[in-house]
């Protein structure tokens, strides 16, 4: 899959997208409309090429379960909150998707009928051949699991062809471009080369998952206009890409 990943269309693809990538930079709404527009509107011009997406949105612009426990609550209860953050997200996304005409479901893996669907993973692969976007909600059910584990094991389990991480940043570095001017940029990289040189990518669990199951993620900068519809619809010049092979 490495060897051919980019050189030909994508069929169905997992879109990784944090609850801070909801919020405006500096503003005091949690959810900000016209970014949510953004995004779908991105979304589905994606959709219309007849890509199948799915997507997994974290819960951070409300709540963070690992940063309550460190202040002192219950770690387990924390994240269940932030499962709970995870799902208002979720369905921001969906309303203003629906609103374009893009037919989306929200699965949870937390039962909430009158919200979402339950995850049923033959369902939703059903959804993506139907061109329905999936998102899927809640994490993995359980605390102690990451979004990016989320979208990892999601990913997994529906076949996708990769995983694309939206980030603030156009992909992977050997350090900090922030603090170091220097900074060297990755195209592709393995994930051999990803542990050897100790490269941030997605949390240990996370990358494990993907590393195992050959699970190709494309990191890529999500606030440059156009971005996420490029980066879904194969142009993958504007991320690092990490693969078993390089």
């Amino acid at each position: 899959m490495g060897e051919e990943i980019g050189k030909k269309p994508f069929k169905r693809v997992l879109l990784k997208l944090s609850g801070e990538a909801l919020r405006a930079p500096g503003g005091t709404d949690n959810i900000s409309p016209p970014i949510v527009e953004d995004i779908a509107s991105q979304i589905k011009l994606a959709h219309q090429s007849g890509l199948e997406i799915a997507l997994v949105v974290g819960g951070g612009n409300f709540w963070r379960g690992i940063s309550a426990s460190n202040r002192g609550m219950e770690r387990a209860t924390a994240d269940y909150m932030g499962m709970l953050a995870t799902v208002m997200n979720a369905l921001a996304v969906q309303s203003m998707l629906e609103a374009m005409d893009v037919p989306t479901r929200v699965q949870s893996a937390i039962k909430m009928d009158n919200v979402a669907e339950p995850f049923i993973r033959r369902k939703a692969m059903r959804h993506l051949e139907l061109g329905r976007v999936v998102i899927f909600a809640a994490g993995t059910g359980n605390p102690f699991f990451s979004t990016d584990t989320t979208a990892a094991l999601r990913a997994s389990e529906i076949d996708a062809e990769c995983v694309f991480k939206a980030t603030k940043v156009d992909g992977i570095y050997d350090s900090d471009p922030a603090k170091n001017p220097d900074a060297k940029r990755y195209d592709r990289v393995t994930f051999h080369e990803c542990l050897v040189k100790q490269l941030k990518v997605m949390d240990a669990a996370a990358f494990s998952l993907c590393m195992e199951n050959n699970m190709p993620i494309a990191v890529f900068n999500m606030n440059e206009p156009g971005n996420i519809r490029r980066a879904l619809t194969g142009d993958l010049s504007l991320a690092t890409l990490v693969t078993a092979a390089g």
